[in-house]
C-alpha cells in the first residue's frame, strides 16, 4: 500500500489541554536507538525548559503497541509524529520530567525493550535519571505497555498510565486478542494474568465510559476487578460521558482535570524524593 500524501484527520488532532511552558521545550529529534533490516528506529526526547547543564531527570516512555510501517501507510506519517503523542510528550517535559517518544518496526513489543534498554545504557548524554522510568500508554499500545512492566527485575519503572488502554485477557476471554487482529497492534501478553506484574508499581487508569471500542471496557473492568483481588497499587478515574480517546476527543473540564491529574500522578511517583 502506498502511503498518502497527507495525514490522517486523526494524526492532527491535538489534547485539549494546553500548558504555558509547553512553548519553551526543548526537544532533541531523531536519536537512533536500533539499527534493523528496515533502517534506523529512533527516538525523540523532550526536555522541560531551562535544563541545567548535568541534570539527570526522570523520564516517561510514550509506548508504542503498533508497527509503525503499517501506521505511515493508514495515517501518513509515525506514531511519534501524531500530534497526540507530541502534546503528551510537550506536557510531560513542560511539567518537569524528560519524555521519549520513538518509532517502531515490525516487533514493536521487541522494540520497547531496546529503546528502554538504549535510554538506561545512555542515560548521562540523554539527561536521563536511568533508575526513574515512567510508562504511559493508551489505547492499542496498552498490550506493549504490560509486556514492558511484567518483565520482571525492573526496579528502575517507578509507576505507569493506563488511558483507555486496551489491556489484558483475564478468565479465559478473548477479546484482546480479537481486537489485536483486527486493529493490528502486538499482543505479546497471552497467557499472562494479574499475577505477573509487579506487586509495589502504581497504576494510573483511566475508563472512558462510552468507550465505543467493542469489549474495551469489559477488558478494563475485569482487569480492575482482579488488580483490585491483588491489592495492587491502583488509581482508577471514570470519565462516564467520555468516548475513546477522551484526551483528544472530549474537549470538557472533565478531559483537562483528568489530564492534570495523570500528569500529577507521573510526577508525583518519578520526582517524588526517596
Amino acid at each position: 500500500m502506498s502511503q498518502p500524501t497527507q495525514r490522517h484527520e486523526m494524526a492532527a488532532k491535538k489534547v485539549v489541554f494546553h500548558l504555558p511552558a509547553e512553548d519553551a521545550v526543548v526537544i532533541r529529534r531523531d536519536v537512533e536507538y536500533q539499527t534493523t533490516a528496515d533502517g534506523p528506529l529512533t527516538a525523540d526526547v523532550y526536555y522541560p525548559p531551562n535544563v541545567e547543564s548535568g541534570a539527570r531527570l526522570p523520564a516517561v516512555i510514550f509506548v508504542i503497541g503498533y508497527s509503525d510501517l503499517g501506521a505511515q501507510a493508514m495515517l501518513g506519517c509515525r506514531f511519534k509524529e501524531m500530534e497526540s503523542f507530541i502534546s503528551w510528550a510537550k506536557l510531560a517535559a513542560a511539567s518537569g520530567m524528560v519524555a521519549v517518544t520513538y518509532s517502531t518496526g515490525k516487533d514493536p513489543a521487541a522494540d520497547v525493550h531496546a529503546l528502554v534498554q538504549y535510554v538506561r545504557q545512555n542515560a548521562a548524554s540523554l539527561g536521563i535519571d536511568e533508575n526513574r522510568i515512567g510508562v504511559w500508554a493508551c489505547s492499542g499500545h496498552g498490550p506493549v505497555a504490560l509486556s514492558l512492566l511484567m518483565r520482571g527485575g525492573q526496579e528502575y519503572l517507578r509507576c505507569a498510565a493506563l488511558c483507555y488502554a486496551i489491556l489484558l485477557d483475564l478468565d479465559g476471554a478473548t477479546n484482546v486478542a480479537e481486537l489485536a487482529q483486527t486493529f493490528r497492534f502486538a499482543n505479546p501478553n497471552t497467557g499472562k494474568s494479574i499475577e505477573d506484574l509487579p506487586l509495589d508499581l502504581p497504576l494510573f487508569l483511566v475508563r472512558c465510559g462510552r468507550d465505543e471500542v467493542p469489549h474495551l471496557d469489559e477488558v478494563m473492568d475485569r482487569f480492575v476487578a482482579k488488580a483490585l483481588s491483588a491489592n495492587l497499587p491502583m488509581t482508577l478515574i471514570n470519565h462516564p460521558e467520555a468516548p475513546h480517546a477522551f484526551d483528544l476527543m472530549h474537549d470538557s473540564e472533565t478531559s483537562r482535570e483528568i489530564i492534570r491529574q495523570t500528569l500529577a500522578f507521573l510526577r508525583f511517583h518519578l520526582l517524588k524524593q526517596e
